[in-house]
C-alpha cells in the first residue's frame, strides 16, 4: 500500500458503497433506460475503485508479466478504457433519465464538488500545498466527494425519478402513434 495508503480506505469504502447502492438500483429498476443508467454508474465505480487501488498490480502482477505480447498496463488501460466507453454509452442510451436526475441536482452541490474537485488538483500537484501535505489535502478532497456520492444516492428516490420518466415515455408513446 502507498505511503497514504491508510488515508485512502475510507474513501474506498465509500466508494464500494456506492457502488453497492448503484447496484441496488439497478436490481430494483425495471425500465430499460433507468437499469442502463445505473449499470453505468456501477461501472464507473468499479473504474474509480481500481484507480484508486493502483498500487494492487505492483502487489499481484509480476513486472514482466506479458499476455499477447502485451504488458499489464496496456491490458489494464485497454479494459478500462472499455468500461469507460461501454458506461459512457450506457448513460447516452440514458440521457433522458441521466437529465432528470441531473437537472434536480441543487447547484450548491454542483459547485460543492467543482471546488473539492480543484483542491482535489491542487493538492495532488503541489500547487500552493507542500507535496506531503498535498497528498493529504488530495485525499481528503477525494473521501469528501465520495461522501457526497454516497449521501446523494443513499437520499435518492428511484421510485420517483422511475414514475416521472415512465410518463414521460408513455406520453411519447401516446403522441406517436396518434
Amino acid at each position: 500500500m502507498s505511503s497514504d495508503g491508510i488515508i485512502e480506505v475510507p474513501g474506498i469504502i465509500l466508494l464500494i458503497v456506492c457502488l453497492l447502492r448503484s447496484s441496488q438500483y439497478f436490481m430494483k429498476s425495471h425500465v430499460k433506460q433507468i437499469k442502463a443508467f445505473w449499470l453505468g454508474a456501477v461501472l464507473i465505480f468499479v473504474s474509480v475503485i481500481r484507480r484508486e487501488l493502483n498500487y494492487l498490480p505492483d502487489l499481484l502482477v509480476p513486472s514482466d508479466f506479458l499476455m499477447l505480447g502485451q504488458s499489464y498496463d496496456w491490458w489494464e488501460d485497454s479494459v478500462l478504457t472499455l468500461i469507460y466507453l461501454v458506461a459512457l454509452g450506457l448513460l447516452v442510451y440514458s440521457r433522458h433519465y441521466l437529465w432528470a436526475v441531473l437537472k434536480n441536482v441543487p447547484v450548491s452541490l454542483y459547485l460543492s464538488v467543482t471546488v473539492l474537485a480543484i483542491i482535489q488538483y491542487m493538492g495532488e500537484n503541489a500547487i500552493m500545498f507542500p507535496h506531503t501535505f498535498g497528498e493529504i489535502v488530495e485525499e481528503l478532497a477525494e473521501t469528501a466527494i465520495y461522501g457526497i456520492a454516497l449521501t446523494y444516492l443513499w437520499r435518492f428516490k428511484l421510485a420517483d425519478y422511475e414514475s416521472c420518466l415512465v410518463q414521460k415515455l408513455n406520453y411519447k408513446f401516446n403522441h406517436a402513434n396518434n
